[in-house]
């Protein structure tokens, strides 16, 4: 086989956020730009010669190029094995799951996670570690040093593998494992969850649709929610995984997935909703005349997963991003589980896992997961809720409300302004943070200010220390705000303002969120100038 090595240079704007790097599709396909970011990788993590390494995505446009381009630089640096998901397609919580089951000694997968794809969208590459997780500060940050340093990459000069069909081939001396990117995922599924339980609740009526939004999880939820627990054919709608996901936006929340949330919202609505985005981590959760927000989920999740054989043991803890609301904390209290409070950011998670000291993990992205890998976990989340219910026998709806009869309501809301223009979302958030300061005592729409600060962690396993993750406004009464500026998208700045307040007067428990924080969103908007600074008059997504 012959290997080339080719002269380069480094390419700015090859700094990794919190999951990998994010960049617009045809960025990705220009000269060197992801065999830079390849060999990158690979010296950053003290190369690859002997090892393994796991290899898929979602399926977006480029993806069959990209992997192709992966697997010969893996060969010409001299790795032993690959093992890719057919057609190179992996969930992003089966690749994890894959990268734990084969002990290997980490993956690449190929995601912008819920961003759009198309040759004028999105495209993502991120390294997972060998514990199946996203790599942490500390590696990308040596990923990132080799983004400024490389000189040259290495390539192997070869035909493409042939990743049609499950079987094993050669590229040199590197084997090829192609797999079936369903068979592994679902047989653990099927040790957590009770299958028969769930089976018994459809053969008994139960109803349900599960959008896949033409991305990756498809294939995993027509294969588990069809063909193995016997759900209505059909019940898995746009389950084909296609390069621009069909042109819509895979990201699972009432705006982008507006026809599964009406159909949910509607009297002859099916019992149960559920969707997933590009890569199958995020998962959006309903019931008839019910959205189930993702702190909510995580809370009953929390309060109710004893149900499945998989957690009938009891939990270790329990873990939340900082800006995911506080309901699971009181559900850690009663039940006298330690609870976490991390940065955005799955990666937080890992250590907390690996140790044993947390077994559910969520944030309020529309992301839920546990231990059983070490990402987050859309169709997982799904069976565990339905493995709730149908030993639960009860409705969503229904769940919920005695949740907040126990435990109180923590009314929640994320106001998205995306693709602001970067100078602008950054003069907003430096003033907003330079003004922490002076904000307690302050009055803003009728509510008075207690306390404001930075957020920053200190990881109870490692000892590192995480600065600068996200602004606090918290309120007298316990209402508070959070503002950041997300890592994820890939043109502009997009600003996060999460709302919250805690309620526990029974009466009051079934408002309109919207209306419960509507003074907290007018306190956000005059203490951060919002208005003024992004230019716009309302987020452009609500959830």
């Amino acid at each position: 086989m012959e290997i080339a090595t080719v002269p380069t240079a480094p390419i700015s704007g090859q700094k990794p956020g919190t999951s990998g790097l994010r960049k617009k599709t045809r960025v990705f396909m220009q000269a060197h730009f992801l065999e830079n970011y390849v060999q990158a990788i690979f010296d950053g993590i003290g190369g690859v010669q002997g090892r393994t390494l796991v290899l898929g995505g979602d399926g977006r446009y480029f993806n069959d190029r990209a992997a192709q381009v992966i697997l010969r630089m893996m060969a010409a640096n001299g790795a032993a094995k690959a093992i890719v998901g057919q057609g190179a397609i992996l969930s992003t919580p089966a690749a994890s799951h894959l990268i734990r089951l084969r002990g290997t000694d980490g993956g690449l997968i190929l995601s912008a996670s819920h961003n759009p794809g198309g040759e004028d969208e999105d495209f993502g590459l991120k390294y997972n570690t060998p514990n199946g997780g996203p790599a942490p500060e500390g590696v990308t940050d040596k990923i990132f040093e080799a983004t400024t340093t490389i000189t040259e990459y290495r390539i192997a000069v070869a035909q493409d593998v042939d990743l049609s069909t499950p079987g094993t081939r050669r590229l040199g001396e590197m084997e090829v494992e192609v797999v079936d990117p369903v068979a592994d995922y679902a047989a653990l599924m099927e040790r957590l969850f009770d299958f028969e339980a769930i089976r018994a609740l459809f053969a008994g009526g139960f109803t349900m649709r599960f959008d896949a939004m033409h991305a990756v999880t498809g294939p995993y939820a027509k294969e588990i929610l069809e063909n193995r627990l016997g759900a209505a054919p059909g019940t898995v709608v746009n389950a084909t995984p296609l390069p621009d996901f069909g042109g819509g936006h895979p990201d699972p929340n009432p705006t982008w997935a507006k026809e599964l949330f009406d159909l949910l919202m509607s009297a002859d609505g099916p019992d149960f909703g559920a969707a997933s985005d590009g890569d199958g981590d995020r998962n959006m959760v309903l019931g008839r005349g019910a959205y189930v927000s993702p702190s909510d989920s995580l809370a009953v999740l929390t309060a109710q997963a004893t149900a499945a054989p998989g957690y009938r043991e009891g939990l270790k803890g329990v873990a939340r991003s900082m800006p995911t609301s506080a309901a699971v904390d009181r559900v850690a209290e009663a039940l006298g589980l330690p609870c976490y409070e991390t940065p955005t950011g799955w990666k937080f998670f890992g250590n907390l896992l690996d140790a044993g000291r947390a077994t559910l993990c969520g944030e309020e992205s529309f992301g839920t997961g546990s231990d059983h890998v070490r990402e987050k976990d859309g169709l997982w989340a799904v069976l565990l809720w339905l493995n709730v219910l149908a030993a639960r026998r009860t409705s969503v709806k229904a769940l919920l409300e005695e949740h907040w009869r126990t435990y109180g309501r923590n009314y929640y809301s994320r106001h998205d302004y995306e693709a602001v223009e970067t100078e602008r979302a950054n003069a907003l958030y430096d003033g907003l943070r330079a003004a922490l300061p002076s904000l307690p005592g302050r009055q803003a729409a009728g509510l008075t200010v207690e306390s404001a600060d930075e957020f920053a962690y200190d990881d109870p396993v490692d000892g590192s220390r995480s600065e600068g993750q996200g602004l606090r406004i918290g309120f007298e009464g316990g209402s508070r705000v959070v503002f950041r500026l997300s890592g994820t998208g890939t043109s502009g700045a997009t600003l996060r303002v999460y709302l919250e307040a805690y309620e526990t007067d029974p009466a009051r428990l079934g408002r309109d969120p919207a209306e419960a924080l509507a003074d907290i969103a007018r306190a956000a908007d005059e203490i951060a100038g919002i208005r003024q600074h992004t230019g716009r008059e309302a987020p452009d997504v609500v959830t």
